[in-house]
C-alpha cells in the first residue's frame, strides 16, 4: 500500500473534462504537498489509477444518477491501494478561495485528534423532519417521489471522512448508498452514528465558489 495520509477527490466526467482542467490551471496548482488529489471519472472498462495525470477511472456510470455509487466505488478504490487517514471529497464545479484551506484543515484534524478523532465534517445539514426532496426540477433525471429522513450529513460542496468511518461505509452500506440518488445525503444517512459524534462543521461557502 502506498502511504499518503490525506487524499482529495474531485468528482468529475468526461463530459466536464474542461471543469477539471480549470482546476488544474487554477487552485490545485497551489494545493500543499501533503495532499494529492485525483479526478474520478466514470464510464471505463476498468477501473485504473492515472498517478501521472491524477486521475481515478471507474467502471461505472459517468452520469449524474449514479454519483452515489460513484462516490462510494471511488473511496474503495482509494481504501485497496492507499493508507490513508483521510479523504477530502468536492466537485468539478468548485474554486477554492482560500489557499491555506487545506493546512488549516489538517492542523484542526491532528489538534482535535487529541480530544477525539473526527471522523467526518462539512458544511452541516440537519434534517429534523423528514420531506420530498425538489431537487427533480433541477436534475429532471432524479425520481420526482425522493423522501429525504431525518438525519445530519454534509453538504457535497465539500466533506471529509476519516479512514476508519470509510471503511465502515464500504463494508456494511456501499449497496444501499449504490441505490441512493443524493450522494452528500447517502453519506451521512448511511454513516453509523458512532463517527457522527464529533462532527465537524465547517462553513464551506467561505472557502469554495461555484464556477460555470
Amino acid at each position: 500500500m502506498i502511504k499518503q495520509e490525506y487524499i482529495l477527490l474531485i468528482m468529475n466526467c468526461e463530459k466536464y473534462r474542461d471543469k477539471a482542467e480549470k482546476q488544474n490551471q487554477d487552485w490545485l496548482k497551489n494545493i500543499p504537498s501533503f495532499l494529492k488529489y485525483f479526478h474520478v471519472i466514470g464510464g471505463s472498462k476498468e477501473e485504473r489509477l492515472d498517478e501521472e495525470n491524477n486521475i481515478l477511472y471507474l467502471n461505472v456510470d459517468d452520469d449524474y444518477i449514479s454519483l452515489p455509487k460513484k462516490v462510494i466505488t471511488a473511496y474503495n478504490a482509494i481504501n485497496t491501494r492507499y493508507d490513508y487517514s483521510y479523504i477530502f471529497k468536492t466537485d468539478d464545479d468548485q474554486m477554492l478561495k482560500k489557499p491555506t484551506f487545506f493546512d488549516v484543515l489538517k492542523s484542526i484534524l491532528e489538534r482535535k485528534n487529541e480530544k477525539g478523532i473526527i471522523h467526518y465534517g462539512g458544511f452541516i445539514i440537519d434534517v429534523k423532519q423528514p420531506y420530498l426532496s425538489k431537487y427533480h426540477l433541477i436534475h429532471p433525471e432524479l425520481p420526482e417521489y425522493l423522501p429525504v429522513y431525518q438525519t445530519k450529513y454534509c453538504n457535497g460542496r465539500f466533506y471529509f471522512l476519516s479512514k476508519e468511518s470509510i471503511e465502515y461505509l464500504i463494508s456494511f452500506k456501499k449497496m444501499m448508498i449504490s441505490r441512493e440518488y443524493l450522494e452528500d445525503y447517502a453519506i451521512g444517512f448511511h454513516l453509523n452514528m458512532r463517527y457522527k459524534e464529533n462532527m465537524l462543521n465547517l462553513n464551506t461557502n467561505d472557502y469554495f465558489i461555484d464556477f460555470t
